[in-house]
């Protein structure tokens, strides 16, 4: 009953909180005290997408025990897939009046389009795309790690090398991805002026649904057979495969659902904030993600959203107020988390029974072994 009130509760504060900002935006005058300016909306739109990004860490972190330390290239690669499809949407109004090549192409002398652009001037190719890049190349890489039974602070290190290899790759000019200054200026979405107030209310309508969808598939999941094998997994994985389980392809199919949501995450991120750029690839930025997480409440879901909303609230103030000391409030906070917080804020606010933090190592190979038996 408790983790159905928590469900409940995590879904009227995401899609009941989305439906309030818009309302005060929408149908308020812009002098009353209670209208929500457009740069707010913006702003909650983005952290909803920070959001579904830790929502994705939390699945292979949380219940898989996989710590991982380059989620953002999968954010990113989301966002560059959207980025690709905004360019192309732009087409002659762009400062060259080029039909075909994006702005940043004709400016360092291309005069042809590269191949895999191809497509990105319908919407639903860049969807499918955002979806596919990133779940390919979790696909590729977990393949590889998984099989060799990979697993610790050297998958964790092979991540951050991985995000940090296609940052690399990202700031070269002649990758056709805009190089350092990345893709910015976009016009519309799908036909809809990016400028007007109605596409900014309806893109963070759509990213609290998305957020909403994205926790409530995510809990189900794992409240299945397959979610008990993967926290069996996670606290006792040598027990679990004498069972009879296959770790790796338990663990490549939650790498491959959460690299799917991180993508889709940096696909609705890159309309809302206007750029997309190489340093969405920073291996800190995955850091940061898991300290939401952590924060928040791992292997809770619900503790993953509230942590990346608290903390980039916390980053909005810091960084324009105190921007020096940022780095140092969020190491500070890390490890206050650690220490003295180790279930998050979900565990301290909703009590012990509440959070489905990692399970003594018994309990968790009995649930297997029932499992397996049943």
């Amino acid at each position: 009953m408790r983790a159905d009130r928590l469900t409940i509760a995590t879904l009227a504060c995401v899609l009941g909180g989305a439906a309030l900002l818009a309302a005060l935006n929408l149908l308020t005058p812009a002098g009353s005290a209670v209208h929500v300016p457009s740069f707010v909306i913006s702003l909650v739109g983005k952290y909803l997408c920070y959001a579904i990004l830790a929502v994705a860490i939390d699945l292979v972190w949380g219940y898989a025990g996989i710590l991982t330390l380059g989620h953002a290239a999968f954010f990113a690669l989301g966002g560059y897939a959207m980025g690709m499809y905004l360019m192309r949407e732009i087409g002659a109004r762009g400062v060259y009046a080029n039909p075909v090549l994006p702005d940043f192409m004709v400016f360092i002398g291309w005069n042809k389009l590269p191949w895999y652009w191809y497509g990105f001037d319908h919407f639903w190719f860049a969807l499918a795309m955002v979806a596919l890049v990133p779940g390919v190349l979790a696909w590729v890489f977990g393949w590889f790690a998984f099989r060799s039974r990979v697993s610790g602070v050297y998958l964790s290190i092979i991540t951050q090398a991985l995000t940090y290899a296609l940052m690399l790759a990202f700031f070269r000019n002649d990758m056709g991805f805009g190089g350092n200054n990345g893709m910015t200026d976009f016009k519309d979405i799908a036909g809809f002026p990016l400028n007007r107030e109605t596409t900014s209310v309806g893109l963070m309508l759509i990213t609290a649904a998305v957020l909403a969808t994205a926790f409530v598939l995510a809990r189900a999941a794992m409240r299945t057979r397959f979610g008990k094998v993967l926290v069996a997994i996670r606290d006792a994985e040598a027990r679990t495969r004498f069972l009879g389980y296959r770790p790796e392809a338990y663990k490549l199919a939650v790498w491959v659902a959460s690299a799917v949501i991180a993508g889709i995450g940096g696909a609705l991120y890159v309309p809302q904030v206007g750029i997309i750029n190489p340093s969405e690839f920073a291996p800190g930025n995955s850091i940061e993600a898991v300290i939401w997480v952590a924060v928040g409440g791992r292997a809770t879901l619900a503790g993953a959203i509230l942590g990346a909303v608290l903390v980039n609230l916390g980053k909005t103030w810091f960084t324009s107020a105190l921007p020096e000391l940022w780095l140092f409030a969020i190491g500070l906070l890390f490890i206050l988390v650690t220490v003295f917080l180790p279930r998050g804020i979900i565990g301290l606010v909703a009590g012990r029974g509440a959070a489905a933090l990692p399970e003594h190592e018994p309990a968790a190979a009995n649930s297997a072994a029932r499992e397996a038996t049943g």
